[in-house]
Formats: structure tokens, sequence, C-alpha cells
């Protein structure tokens, strides 16, 4: 129960910090007159991302996402490979990963309603998030998870999204 507890309290101390460090870049380019208050080039349904909704997404991937997803967004180790359930680890959500690749669609509807909504029959061990954040919350998580994407992988991810059909 200790270890679990320090590990736990561990993860939030790196999360904490990592969401203290975007929101130090954001203001630091905002106190240089270089970024409004909306992230230049990031977009949730063709709607600009604020530093607020990084923020609060932040605190809510700190708290709901990073126990499974890493604090630095890096994933479950081996996330390539089954487990002996024949579920998949945890994927990492920076440019590491193959978040970027799917549409915003897609990824509010699987945070929203889980994995199996987008691909049936899927099996995973990520809970639907519906009834415990609203839209928007699941919205501002994807504004903060976009933040570690580099341009290349951003630029891809919105031309994904912009092929897409749909909001939520």
């Amino acid at each position: 129960m200790r270890r679990g507890l320090a590990i736990g309290l561990a993860s939030g101390l790196i999360g904490a910090a990592a969401i203290a460090a975007v929101a130090q870049g954001l203001m630091d380019e905002d106190a240089q007159g270089a970024a409004p208050a909306e992230i230049a080039g990031l977009a949730i349904f063709g709607e600009p991302v604020t530093r607020d909704m990084v923020e609060q997404g932040g605190a809510i991937y700190a708290e709901s996402c990073a126990a499974c997803h890493g604090a630095q967004l890096k994933g479950q180790p081996d996330w390539r490979r089954r487990t002996e359930d024949g579920r998949m680890p945890a994927p990492p959500h920076d440019d590491s990963g193959h978040t970027w690749h799917h549409a915003d669609r897609d990824l509010f509807t699987i945070t929203k309603h889980g994995v199996g909504a987008v691909v049936p029959g899927y099996e995973s061990d990520m809970p639907a998030f519906a009834g415990l954040l609203s839209d928007d919350e699941v919205k501002a998580v994807l504004a903060y998870i976009k933040t570690s994407w580099s341009e290349r992988e951003r630029g891809f991810q919105a031309e994904v999204s912009a092929g897409a059909e749909g909001k939520p």
C-alpha cells in the first residue's frame, strides 16, 4: 500500500511539474508578445486552443490519465505488445506514440465512450469518461496532449481532423 501511495504521489508531482512547465512556457511566450490567448497552430474541432484550456486539461490529465499514460505522456512499458490478457498497454500520448494519427472526433469518442465506440469489439483497460468529464473537459485534455507534439505531428493531425466528418 505504501509503495503504491508513494508511486501515485511521485506521479502526481511529476505531472504537476509538467503542467507548470507547459504553463510557464506559454506565459513566457505571452510576455514576449509572441503568443496571443490562443495557442498558435492548435485547435480542437476547428476551434482555437487557449492557454486556459491547456492548463485545465493538464490538471485533468494529471488526475485522470497520468496513472496509466504517464505523467510525461510516455505511456506504459512495451505499449506495442499485448499483455497476457490480450489487451494493449496504455500508449504514450506524446509524439512518440500514435495518438496524433487520429482525428479529434475519434480521440474525443475514445476518451468519452471508450475504444470500443470507435473500434467495435475492441477490449481495453481504458475507462470511458462519459459521466465523469464534460465535453469541454475532454477537449481540454486533448488540447493539453497536443502541446507535447512537434509541429510536424500537429500539422498531420490537423489534416486528419479536417478530413474527418462530425463533431462530438
